[in-house]
């Protein structure tokens, strides 16, 4: 493999599909939409995009519950849509890099019809059955990540099966070198089509505990927390034969040369490093997503830098995450100024950025009313907030009714203040959110340093970061911000401004790093 793969220089860009782009007016997003919008993701910068799920689903849980792994769900469109679209983005040099989930199906895959059938079906053993206990409980205490038990009593065969997440979505049985044949299938099904990579869905949870043991309490859980933190996932996550299953789905993407294998790992450094497998074989980017949790301080940003950084294995390539489908947006965790100056941390850090849709436009969050809410998690655990709707919402690209997404009903609410927060807008604005995005992402782009460059954290005090990025004889000095007062900046003397989230030159007359401000300079 060269020395740096496209997926170290990239910068992927998350589509939610149902709310990118609506082609034919019914409310919902589809791949002719996207493949209206590829001209955008162009001109913004970005190299890769990764698709939510598209694939054949009830939609329980918004396609995350799929039925047929190698088609297209109509409302998506079809497969030779999805081969135009492929065509088209691979024309302009974009990747694409498909959602896949291997933990579970829907109940109404053929598979679990099958093995649902009888105790005695040839597909029993590729799902999670255990009688229950002596008194008629389920056979442990493991908790759905999306509340109540993680297991359904079915009483046609009159024995449990394993969900981890809804009961539409049943557990596959990756101890079954049978479901392990089928599922990498899948995998070649779609690579023999050209796809880029895969992000590959809660990949910790795939290996559960061979003996199915309780799950110990966990003594810091609160009430208003989710119903999962009420255990501590011992026995139904990140097992150690993870890892063997991780390297065989590795091999399987190295037997098409150089594919993106991109891990969903909710773990903390320490073990999310370990998914980079023995002698880097396991996935390429075990998602970090420590920004999307840390309290949003330059203490604090420095220290995660530091410990992550630490925590990688020789040769593991870092990457880093703002946001995404089932997160609160950036925008509505740190305010519209901070979220400027998150824009710029994330494309200058070491390591593959991901941004997701709407973001580059400071979308916030958006308020969905109980009556319209989509979320199965926000239904079945109502009054947490934990519902993912307002991070969902339709792409806001114009003035015109809905945004320019649809001329039906959107599925989801837009933002009441789109008209004043949109791409066309912003396109025009050169001080504008978007503007800084695009800014930002042609500097990476055009700069070894910014993009595959060493990286060393300067200091950190009074609420300011700073941190180097230098390739060769070339460097920067990345400076944020993360207060609400201006700061010395002593720097300016030997560096010159590249850019400023204010896009502006005004720090240069002011000599201080103004709040809220983050800047690139360059040594001169």
């Amino acid at each position: 493999m060269p020395a740096d793969p496209w997926w170290k220089r990239t910068i992927i860009y998350q589509v939610y599909p149902r709310s990118f782009q609506d082609s034919n007016g019914d409310g919902v997003g589809d791949l002719a939409g996207i493949r209206q919008r590829l001209d955008y993701l162009t001109w913004l910068g970005v190299g890769a995009i990764w698709i939510s799920p598209i694939f054949p689903s009830p939609m329980a849980d918004f396609g995350y519950d799929i039925s047929d792994y190698c088609a297209i769900d109509p409302v998506f469109g079809s497969l030779a849509e999805f081969e135009l679209l492929l065509r088209d983005a691979h024309a302009r040099g974009l990747k694409v890099i498909l959602d896949y989930v291997p933990n579970h199906t829907s109940d109404r895959h053929p598979w679990f019809v099958e093995s649902r059938a009888s105790r005695d079906s040839a597909k029993r053993d590729w799902y999670i059955w255990r009688d229950g206990k002596p008194d008629g409980a389920p056979p442990n205490n493991w908790i759905s990540q999306f509340g109540g038990p993680a297991w359904t009593f079915d009483e046609q065969t009159a024995q449990y099966y394993l969900h981890s997440f809804l009961p539409q979505q049943p557990d596959l049985n990756w101890r079954n070198d049978a479901v392990r044949a089928a599922m990498f299938g899948v995998l070649r099904f779609w690579l023999d089509r050209g796809v880029d990579g895969f992000r590959v869905d809660v990949l910790w949870l795939l290996i559960k505990d061979a003996a199915l043991r309780d799950n110990p309490p966990n003594p810091a859980y609160l009430p208003t927390q989710a119903a999962i933190n009420r255990t501590l996932s011992l026995h139904n996550a990140d097992q150690p034969d993870i890892h063997a299953l991780v390297a065989q789905m590795r091999a399987v993407l190295d037997g098409y040369g150089e594919r993106l294998l991109i891990g969903e790992i909710y773990l903390p450094f320490e073990r999310l490093a370990t998914y980079y497998g023995e002698g880097l074989r396991g996935v390429h980017l075990p998602f970090n997503f420590a920004l999307i949790n840390a309290r949003w301080d330059a203490a604090t940003i420095g220290t995660l830098i530091r410990e992550y950084e630490a925590s990688l294995p020789a040769g593991g390539w870092p990457n880093w995450v703002l946001g995404n489908h089932d997160q609160p947006r950036i925008a509505a965790r740190v305010g519209a100024a901070q979220a400027r100056v998150a824009a710029m941390l994330l494309l200058t850090l070491r390591g593959t950025p991901t941004m997701y849709y709407g973001d580059e436009i400071g979308m916030p969050r958006v308020d969905v009313p109980p009556e319209f809410a989509q979320d199965p998690w926000e239904r079945r655990e109502p009054g947490l907030g934990l519902g993912r709707d307002p991070s969902r919402t339709p792409m806001q690209w114009d003035e015109t009714p809905n945004a320019g997404f649809t001329r039906g009903g959107p599925w989801l609410p837009l933002e009441q203040e789109f008209k004043a927060r949109n791409v066309a807008d912003q396109t025009a604005d050169a001080a504008s959110m978007l503007a800084l995005n695009r800014a930002l992402i042609a500097l990476r782009n055009g700069q070894e340093a910014l993009s595959v460059g060493d990286q060393r954290i300067v200091d950190v005090r009074d609420n300011v970061l700073l941190f180097e990025r230098s390739h060769d004889d070339e460097t920067f000095l990345v400076a944020l911000n993360f207060g609400q007062a201006s700061q010395p900046l002593p720097a300016l003397a030997e560096h010159d401004i590249v850019l400023s989230t204010r896009m502006d030159d005004d720090t240069a007359r002011s000599g201080a790093l103004r709040a809220d401000e983050g800047l690139i300079l360059k040594r001169r």
